[in-house]
């Protein structure tokens, strides 16, 4: 069976396109990997790239879109809603077909090994790929942002990264990198202008709160309106339409409407199925699909 991994680099640039094109194009070059998705958001500032192909091919297509983002992007001046610590945010590899979450976690050091000497950037594990527990949870990782890390990096011996200098690259600053299961990127925008309730419904919804499990949600201001951006990092413990039901009701103790939701990057085909199957209470999803397909004969 051919190994095919899925790598999705989040990179902080969502504003300038000419940037963002630059950085997906550097992946297309390389032979064996091919572009699925490129999005980006100028509210938080913040675009990423999608990429599948063979384990090598994704490997230096990984790297070129990090030196590409290195070139183009500068920390120094960058304002967004998102959280974010470098250029280059987070890389995370996903296994496909044919590959494990184990040889997902040796590309992943591969790569932070020739980012860390070759771009001279501070690397940090997360996920699977995590050295230490407490910098499994990416939001653990990137606590203070690029502004409190470029000071704690080089005074506090607890934020030395795994890989790099204990110093940011001067523009580009630091970068996380690690192995992954899917994850589902949904974001729920309200229909009011006081982001404060977006944030308390964050709090109300997220995991490490108390609220749904698998959920990571925090509230920003996109627009002028307020937005609960997720991660449903398991969904098959909480998908896209538990987690949209859930702040429809916490919308409504608040007074406040939801204008839309959407997707963000790219989502699995098992994802979309378990909603379909949960909204219309299908116990055996296939067997409706033939049902109507006759009806309709």
């Amino acid at each position: 069976m051919q190994k095919i991994v899925e790598c999705v680099p989040n990179f902080s640039e969502g504003r300038n396109l000419a940037k963002i094109k630059k950085i997906a194009d550097s992946a297309k070059k390389i032979k064996g990997v091919k572009v699925l998705d490129t999005e980006w958001d100028k509210s938080h500032n913040r675009s990423l790239v999608t990429i599948v192909g063979d384990p090598a091919s994704v490997l230096k297509a990984s790297f070129e879109m990090i030196k590409t983002a290195t070139k183009l992007i500068d920390m120094r001046s960058h304002k967004g809603e998102h959280p974010r610590i470098g250029a280059t945010d987070v890389v995370p590899f996903i296994p496909v077909s044919g590959i494990t979450t184990k040889e997902c976690i040796e590309l992943s050091n591969k790569l932070a090994k020739m980012v860390s000497t070759k771009l001279k950037i501070p690397v940090y594990m997360y996920e699977a790929s995590a050295k230490r527990k407490d910098r499994i949870n990416l939001a653990d990782v990137r606590k203070g942002e690029y502004e409190g890390l470029k000071v704690e990096i080089e005074t506090n011996k607890d934020r030395k990264p795994d890989y790099g200098p204990s110093k940011m690259h001067k523009t580009a600053g630091a970068v996380v990198i690690g192995a992954r299961k899917y994850l589902v990127a949904y974001n729920v925008n309200l229909d009011t202008k006081n982001i404060d309730i977006a944030k308390k419904i964050a709090s109300r919804i997220r995991e490490k709160d108390g609220g749904l499990p698998g959920v990571k949600a925090l509230g920003f201001d996109v627009n002028g309106y307020g937005q609960v951006s997720m991660n449903l990092v398991d969904f098959e413990k909480t998908n896209i339409e538990k987690a949209y039901s859930e702040i429809e009701k916490l919308s409504k103790k608040y007074k406040v409407g939801i204008r839309d939701s959407e997707i963000y990057g790219m989502i699995p085909m098992d994802a979309l199925v378990l909603a379909v199957k949960n909204m219309l209470k299908a116990k055996d999803f296939k067997s409706n699909q033939v049902l109507e397909k006759r009806l309709y004969e």
